[in-house]
């Protein structure tokens, strides 16, 4: 039948890559690329494009309209409201374990894309600090001396971030989820407050590269996000990239925050400690990062020791 051989180079790739068979069946039962394709033929040419996108996911630094260039010969191929576009995202949704269809909107857009690496433009792909020293070699060094004096947080781009080569030295720097703990350090500490980066959900291009600056300046991390799996996936590939020490983000921390809050989605591995793993999924609630707010920032408190403030 012509419409099932329109899916045999998609259907080959998803046999080596089970982590999409959930949502071929999907496609399926759907029926979203009959939709979008009104004869077989048509459904061939589209899956045959889609395939060679999902051969290069996930794609670290990668900007949307490259990928959609040299996978299907059209810089817009990927632009939103394109058949190929509708499908690459569902699947993209589908490889960083997000619901297929997902949320509408250009925020829930770009976080899909960034989970796989991808970026939409190098303006819109930002990352969310505060307290980092930066340096007087480059103006987005500058931009952070001057926010961390003034106890501001700092919004980077992609573009900034890539303009600027030299690493950030900064000791420990510890990373949250979500703004609201950038925000109250800034109202609580201001220019006391150490180094800070929030990840923003799923860490877009512009929060890898600042990171990865970070480290290679022997930054070390500390990390805290939400309970949920979401939470945890989120953790394991910092803690894969660049290694961390939990922040009130183990087992113990999980077990001490009353919540009631149903826990659902897929279990993941947590190899900072196996434990946290084993506690999610014994309890079953989530506990989400606004609920342990206060204990966050009176960790970010300089402490004094030995006549000096740490």
């Amino acid at each position: 039948m012509a419409w099932e051989r329109a899916f045999t180079r998609l259907d080959a790739l998803v046999a080596d890559r089970p982590e999409l068979s959930g949502w071929r069946s999907w496609l399926e039962s759907t029926g979203l690329v009959r939709r979008l394709a009104t004869t077989a033929g048509e459904a061939r040419t589209l899956l045959d494009r889609l395939a060679a996108v999902l051969e290069r996911l996930p794609s670290p630094g990668t900007p949307l309209g490259r990928l959609a260039a040299e996978t299907c010969g059209d810089a817009h191929g990927l632009d939103e409201g394109r058949p190929l576009a509708t499908l690459a995202l569902s699947a993209a949704r589908a490889l960083s374990g997000l619901p297929y269809a997902g949320e509408s909107g250009a925020d829930a857009r770009r976080s899909a894309w960034a989970a796989v690496g991808v970026h939409l433009d190098d303006l819109s792909s930002l990352v969310l600090c505060l307290g980092l020293p930066g340096d007087d070699r480059s103006p987005t060094g500058r931009m952070l001396s001057a926010a961390r004096a003034a106890g501001e947080p700092c919004v980077l781009t992609l573009r900034q971030l890539r303009r600027h080569e030299s690493p950030f030295p900064a000791g420990l720097v510890r990373i949250c989820e979500n703004p609201v703990v950038v925000a109250a350090a800034a109202d609580e500490l201001g220019a006391s407050c150490p180094p800070l980066v929030c990840g923003g959900g799923r860490p877009s291009t512009a929060v890898w590269r600042l990171l990865d600056l970070l480290a290679a300046g022997g930054a070390t991390f500390a990390h805290h996000g939400d309970f949920d799996w979401g939470g945890v996936a989120i953790a394991a590939s910092v803690h894969e990239r660049l290694g961390f020490v939990p922040w009130r983000f183990d087992a113990a921390a999980y077990q001490a925050v009353p919540s009631s809050t149903p826990l659902s989605g897929q279990a993941r591995p947590t190899p900072w400690d196996p434990g946290l793993t084993v506690a999610m999924e014994r309890r079953g609630v989530r506990v989400e990062e606004e609920l342990v707010l206060a204990e966050l920032i009176a960790d970010l408190v300089p402490k004094r020791h030995g006549g000096h403030w740490m």
